[in-house]
């Protein structure tokens, strides 16, 4: 097994540089019982804004200090070890800007042999330790939870996770060993692999201990004094019971069952192009034997194979894109110029429209107007927008003072001269240019002159939506994405008459609501549904051609996406996509694929057939009657499918930098990433198809130069 204690890890602690090193100063406590604590405070001198960080200069003064107590500790000096963080915050886990920093494969597992040797030392310090996580505890942050003796948790801490997988590795300081040891294998496959999955989902501290990470919960008010106390009782002989730590039946019989369900949910859910999940899933089965310095070994392997690998090289571009780009929007006119609103005004009172005015209301907490063509829709909406409040009440998210101000800050009504005291207002009508223009028409006629006008057209030009209008310019496009509540883009589009004072007001109302803005040009499906048509285009191309609709799906596999071309349709409705099809084809007739079918089969009430797990498995009887005589018989080949997309893609990325539908490669892979689901590992789009050998092939060089790649390859 590896001895830590004679490796030479100088060669990753010189690649500090500019880290900001997370301190980790000591006090010693007497309990009432006259037991000496050791409390180290974990503290990068910053505020709430920058979490401590765990990089290798913060690990090696850690390493010392523990190093330190442990031979207080054999001198009687003192009688246990707690750590805990700086005001709001334990640690969001490993320092990401320098182990991106590192140039071998070696040196990636030395990273991984530090963290082990540091965190692991907790369990090894001749006395009880105590990690009091009073705040955020994100990877490397609750590793060292974990490799604690005891554990207690702030009620109030923001979040607790192991998102690793989530970013393309895997949880490589202790993690995938000791967690399925302490909560049993189920609850870890939940933590270490189901919720990075799942956007990237963390567990609120009541959670985490209903799962059996901590021992304790404490409210903020009093945290770390009940701590103290309660590390006392246990020092005094207090019997801490472990509820889900598991026995030897489990190991035997439930562990294995629970390995191989995951592993068929991971293939059905996200194919078998991501390799952080499968590795993560190995790390846990092998966890139910042998020692824990054999399972610190295997993670020391598995992170530097990882960490060397193309997909974390494109995880991290794509971690820097929505860390650092999405939060200062490129293009953006100063805040300073955006108009102040009051009051907000919603057309239309469908599904959608209801979506908004819930979001602006709890979001901006200002009065919300839907109107709609009847008082009966416009009640259904006021309806649906009540009962969505309804919901957050019975689950905790919301009182019951704060749901009544919600619900009294929404009004509907027919009477379109209530829209004059409206500073902002956004559309949500049906996807067509002539009633968009019909409607914002009606609604010039009461607003005030500066107030803004915005619409959430998905591929129509926003200049000819607005050409009817007094004051085009200020309309802007505010294109939000299906469901409206979850998914974090909004397109802010800009004809060439938007004023800055309009463009001003989108921005800050996204950023108001919760959002992160890209700013697009006028340009036909602006970015996100410009590139979903070409991979719904090229799939729908391969049908009609006589390719099994299950094996497009496959074909489209090694793209990464959250789901395949036909799933994805399904989910934004076959209409929506046949009139995205319809409106690429018109602007673009010779690299855009549509075919008159596609109408006929949008009719219909159910077009595929799915499996458990959501996948497409063909078509229903009604739309295999509806193909008959609209498909050919020259099926496409898997790697011709997905050579054809790979192409297109990349034409279309080229062409859209060449246009300036954006300012640069970063924004498109940032809105695909936050508007299509774009995995991660794949960088958004750009880097995957230079890895791919597209970008050479369509145009002769690389969106990247040099290319993103891992160490591996560079």
């Amino acid at each position: 097994m590896t001895n830590y204690e004679e490796i030479d890890f100088s060669p990753v602690v010189a690649l500090a540089g500019d880290e900001v090193v997370t301190h980790s100063p000591v006090r010693d406590i007497r309990l009432p019982s006259g037991k000496v604590l050791a409390l180290i405070t974990l503290d990068n001198g910053r505020d709430h804004t920058r979490p401590n960080t765990l990089g290798p200069a913060t690990l090696t003064e850690l390493g010392e200090t523990l190093a330190g107590l442990k031979a207080r500790a054999a001198a009687g000096e003192i009688q246990a070890v707690a750590i805990t963080g700086k005001q709001y915050i334990l640690a969001a886990g490993a320092d990401l800007s320098d182990i991106s920093k590192v140039e071998s494969k070696d040196h990636a597992r030395l990273i991984a042999q530090l963290g082990h040797k540091v965190i692991g030392s907790l369990s090894d310090l001749g006395v009880p330790s105590f990690a009091f996580v009073n705040g955020l505890a994100l990877g490397g942050g609750l590793e060292i939870a974990l490799n604690s003796t005891y554990r207690t948790v702030d009620a109030s801490a923001a979040a607790v996770a192991l998102p690793e997988v989530f970013l393309g590795i895997i949880p490589g300081w202790g993690g995938a060993y000791l967690l399925p040891n302490l909560i049993g294998i189920e609850n870890a496959l939940e933590v270490v692999i189901s919720n990075p999955l799942k956007q990237n989902r963390m567990l609120k501290p009541q959670q985490a201990f209903d799962l059996g990470i901590f021992d304790a919960i404490f409210p903020a008010a009093n945290y770390l004094e009940n701590s103290l106390a309660w590390a006392d009782a246990v020092l005094g002989g207090k019997k801490v019971e472990r509820k889900n730590e598991p026995g030897k039946l489990e190991r035997l019989t439930k562990w294995p069952i629970a390995i191989k369900m995951a592993r068929g949910m991971l293939e059905s859910k996200i194919g078998t192009v991501p390799k952080s999940p499968y590795v993560a899933l190995d790390l846990l089965d092998k966890a139910k034997s042998g020692t824990k310095a054999e399972g610190f070994a295997r993670e020391d392997e598995a992170l530097s194979e990882l960490v060397a690998g193309d997909q974390f090289a494109a995880s991290m571009y794509a971690f820097d894109l929505v860390q650092k780009r999405a939060k200062r929007p490129v293009g953006a006119p100063d805040k300073a110029l955006a108009k102040k609103v009051t009051k907000v005004g919603i057309i239309g009172a469908g599904l959608m429209a209801s979506q908004f005015a819930l979001l602006f209301v709890r979001k901006l907490r200002v009065p919300v107007l839907i109107t709609d063509i009847d008082q009966a829709r416009v009640d259904k909406g006021v309806a649906y927008i009540n009962d969505e409040i309804g919901k957050l009440e019975a689950k905790g998210r919301l009182d019951a003072d704060g749901a009544n101000q919600l619900r009294g800050l929404i009004h509907g009504t027919v009477d379109k001269s209530e829209y004059a005291d409206c500073d902002f207002v956004i559309e949500a009508v049906f996807e067509e240019v002539g009633v968009k223009q019909q409607v914002f028409g009606e609604i010039e006629k009461f607003i005030a002159e500066d107030a803004i006008l915005a619409t959430n057209t998905s591929s129509l030009s926003v200049e000819e939506i607005g050409a009817k209008l007094a004051h085009p310019e200020r309309l802007v496009g505010f294109h939000f994405f299906n469901p409206v509540a979850v998914m974090p883009l909004i397109e802010i589009v800009k004809t060439p008459g938007t004023d800055e004072q309009t463009l001003s007001t989108a921005f800050v109302v996204a950023k108001g609501l919760g959002k992160n803005a890209v700013l697009t040009a006028d340009a036909p499906g602006f970015v996100v549904n410009r590139l979903l048509a070409k991979v719904m285009g090229e799939a729908a191309r391969a049908v009609y051609e006589g390719t099994p609709v299950a094996d497009v799906e496959k074909a489209f596999g090694p793209l990464g996406l959250p789901m395949g071309p036909f799933q994805l349709i399904d989910l934004v409705g076959w209409k929506v996509a046949a009139h995205v099809q319809d409106t690429m084809v018109r602007h673009f007739p010779d690299r855009f694929y549509a075919n008159e079918n596609f109408h006929a089969l949008a009719e219909l009430e159910q077009v595929v057939e799915k499996d458990k797990g959501g996948r497409v498995t063909g078509w229903t009887k009604a739309a295999e009657k509806t193909l008959k005589g609209h498909v050919a018989n020259t099926p496409a080949s898997a790697e011709s499918i997905l050579r054809r997309v790979q192409d297109g893609l990349t034409q279309e990325i080229k062409l859209m930098l060449d246009e300036g539908v954006v300012p640069e490669v970063e924004d498109i892979d940032l809105c695909l990433i936050l508007g299509a689901g774009w995995p991660f590992i794949d960088g958004g789009a750009s880097v995957y198809l230079d890895r791919e050998g597209a970008s050479e092939r369509v145009f002769d060089g690389t969106f990247h130069t040099p290319p993103i790649r891992g160490i591996a390859h560079s």
